[in-house]
């Protein structure tokens, strides 16, 4: 949970780096964030690397303890990672003490929570306008305009001198966002800020982030809701503390950045033991697999034992023959590393949705699928033609 600073800084105290223009506006190289639990030390982020570029609009998915709040944490300078660097906005902001986080974040981000976090005993506009009097960047003579101002971009200025208690989360949550720009951020950061609301208030706020990325602004937003993830410019899936984009890029060279996006907000991950058997020889195909982490065999099960015909490694993909040809599996794959192997699932629906969707996916997994069939003809004993 974000967690707001609580006093003011003098602006004397720091001064924000300039970013260079062609720069990222958020990068982070090499990030190890590590955690110590009674149960031994946990790995919520393990050699990352990320970039946001302006005027992007960002969502991080991911299973509950994948990683992705500590990811946009980390971005916000509320965790420090344990090794590796964090540069928003220019400024190296893993060397800034508190002091200096507290001010640099007042000027360069806006933050946005799941609930809200309005003060009760403010009115709305004060709300809006307490972050300008804590930063000490907007002039006070210019503090109440600017407030109505940013109450009016999202529908809210009737419902200017009402406490929070007096309106609708959906409403307290149009301020909440209000406030998070109040000081004209670079960008805005989210954890799911959309958790809490119905399905309609939901899809209205994302509206309104999509305005203002429109606008120029820059949107980086945890989401657990898959179908708002499709519509954004960009999504980072995270497992196991890993990001997947280079590891679907590599499966599927050939997917345009839409397509990215629409196949990223659909892949699920899922962990397998070592040794564990993923599918089985004749078992309906249901599912298509990139591998994330680890490896895995491909057996031929011919003659009450198995041959094994391949291995594959992270960043390529397998389950595509039994989806295509006759809807059963084709061999059984099996878990192959001395460690967990995560793999990116999509379900038989979605696989044929993306190669409808996309020529050249479609003539590269068929590609892939002749030259495997061709490998396994090499490996079938006699009788066994069928299997």
């Amino acid at each position: 949970m974000f967690r707001w600073w609580s006093r003011r800084v003098a602006s004397s105290h720091f001064q924000a780096a300039v970013p260079a223009a062609n720069a990222p506006l958020v990068e982070l190289r090499h990030v190890v964030k590590t955690y110590v639990t009674p149960a031994g030390n946990v790995a919520a982020l393990n050699n990352v690397n990320f970039q946001v570029e302006r005027g992007e609009f960002v969502a991080v998915i991911g299973k509950s303890g994948s990683g992705k709040s500590t990811l946009i944490n980390t971005v916000a300078g509320i965790d420090r990672p344990t090794s590796g660097e964090v540069l928003v906005c220019g400024t190296a902001i893993h060397e800034l003490d508190e002091s200096q986080l507290a001010l640099w974040r007042g000027q360069n981000m806006g933050v946005i929570f799941q609930f809200f976090q309005l003060l009760p005993t403010l009115t709305l506009l004060e709300n809006v306008m307490l972050p300008m009097e804590l930063a000490n960047r907007i002039p006070p003579r210019e503090r109440r305009h600017r407030a109505l101002k940013l109450l009016e971009q999202v529908d809210m200025t009737e419902q200017a001198d009402r406490l929070p208690a007096a309106v609708s989360g959906g409403q307290q949550q149009r301020v909440a966002i209000a406030r998070a720009l109040a000081n004209d951020p670079a960008v805005l950061v989210a954890d799911e800020p959309t958790g809490s609301l119905d399905t309609r208030t939901a899809d209205a706020i994302f509206d309104l982030f999509e305005r203002f990325v429109a606008q120029g602004k820059t949107v980086l937003m945890v989401t657990h809701d898959r179908d708002l993830a499709s519509r954004v410019s960009r999504v980072v899936l995270i497992a196991d503390g890993e990001i997947a984009d280079r590891h679907i890029a590599q499966a599927l060279p050939m997917l345009t950045r839409h397509e990215m996006v629409q196949l990223s907000a659909r892949l699920e991950p899922l962990h397998y033991a070592p040794g564990a058997v993923i599918v089985r020889q004749g078992d309906p195909a249901e599912q298509f697999y990139i591998i994330l982490k680890g490896e895995v065999d491909i057996l031929l099960e011919q003659n009450g034992g198995e041959t094994l015909i391949d291995r594959r490694i992270s960043g390529e993909f397998f389950g595509e023959m039994g989806l295509l040809h006759g809807g059963q599996r084709t061999a059984t794959v099996r878990a192959a590393s001395a460690f967990d192997t995560i793999l990116l699932v999509l379900d038989r629906a979605s696989f044929t949705t993306l190669l409808e969707g996309s020529e050249p996916t479609r003539a590269e997994i068929a590609r892939a699928v002749r030259l495997r069939l061709l490998n396994m003809e090499d490996y079938r004993e006699p009788g066994n033609a069928n299997a």
